[in-house]
C-alpha cells in the first residue's frame, strides 16, 4: 500500500443519494465506493418524521469509500460546500490494511 489511506463513511438522507453518487464519482478511487441502505438511530430525534420517532429509526443511505490522504481535505470541503445543513453524518478512519483475497 502506498501512502496513508482513510475510510470515509457517510450516512445520507435518501433524497440526496443521487447527488452524493455524482459527487463521489468525481473523486478518483482505485476501488470506487460502496452504498447500502441503513437504519440510523439517535436518541435526540433530530429531523425525524413522526413515524420515525415512533419506530426509533430513520432510513438513510451509507456510503463508504477508501480515499488517499491528499484527497481527504478536498472531499470534506466539497461536502461542506454543497451539502451544508443537509444532515449528512460522516466519519473518517485510518486504514491499517486492505486488499483482495
Amino acid at each position: 500500500m502506498s501512502g496513508q489511506e482513510f475510510l470515509v463513511t457517510l450516512n445520507v438522507p435518501p433524497s440526496l443519494e443521487e447527488d452524493i453518487v455524482d459527487l463521489l464519482l468525481t473523486f478518483e478511487s482505485e476501488d470506487g465506493f460502496s452504498s447500502l441502505p441503513v437504519n440510523a438511530h439517535d436518541h435526540r430525534n433530530l429531523n425525524l418524521s413522526l413515524s420515525e420517532q415512533v419506530s426509533g429509526r430513520q432510513k438513510q443511505i451509507r456510503f463508504q469509500m477508501y480515499i488517499p490522504e491528499q484527497q481527504l481535505p478536498r472531499l470534506v470541503e466539497k461536502l461542506r460546500q454543497e451539502f451544508s445543513g443537509s444532515g449528512i453524518r460522516y466519519w473518517v478512519l485510518p486504514v491499517i490494511d486492505n486488499g483482495y483475497i
